[in-house]
């Protein structure tokens, strides 16, 4: 991958929707070349997909909570069955295996504190292996970022 193509990059991810025209001339390349360089990074894995940024206060999200999850076992079989559950809790949009005190760092968007309860007793707290959990709710989101070219 060389610098054009991380121009190209940058401008997908400013918006993804924007034409080939668009893109290329803010690259310095026609169409065509814009387009056989894009499908390149299509068909190798480095653009995985596009996708659209929803609101989450608009949809009536209005709280994110991260929530640190210490698990009983640390077995292969226990954290692919732990990585499976979260996959079907949609109100988890996020869930990395950590290192450190804690194995799970999950990202959680509920409505309000009554929504968060709900989920913590409805869908997590029946994922068996879980020792222990500890949640933060974020008062403010100072940073947002699209990766680093």
């Amino acid at each position: 991958m060389d610098q054009l193509d991380k121009k190209i990059l940058a401008q997908l991810q400013r918006n993804s929707r924007a034409s080939l025209q668009d893109i290329g001339q803010a690259v310095g390349l026609s169409p065509t070349p814009c387009w056989s360089r894009i499908r390149k990074m299509e068909d190798s894995g480095v653009i995985e997909g596009y996708t659209v940024r929803l609101n989450a206060q608009a949809l009536g999200l209005q709280d994110t909570v991260l929530i640190q999850v210490t698990l009983d076992s640390h077995s292969d079989n226990t954290l692919e069955a732990f990585g499976e559950m979260l996959a079907a809790i949609p109100e988890v949009v996020e869930a990395h295996l950590v290192s450190g005190d804690y194995d799970y760092l999950l990202r959680v968007v509920v409505r309000d504190t009554r929504d968060y309860e709900r989920f913590l007793r409805e869908k997590l707290y029946h994922i068996k292996g879980i020792r222990h959990s500890r949640s933060s709710f974020v008062l403010r989101t100072l940073k947002t970022a699209q990766l680093p070219l």
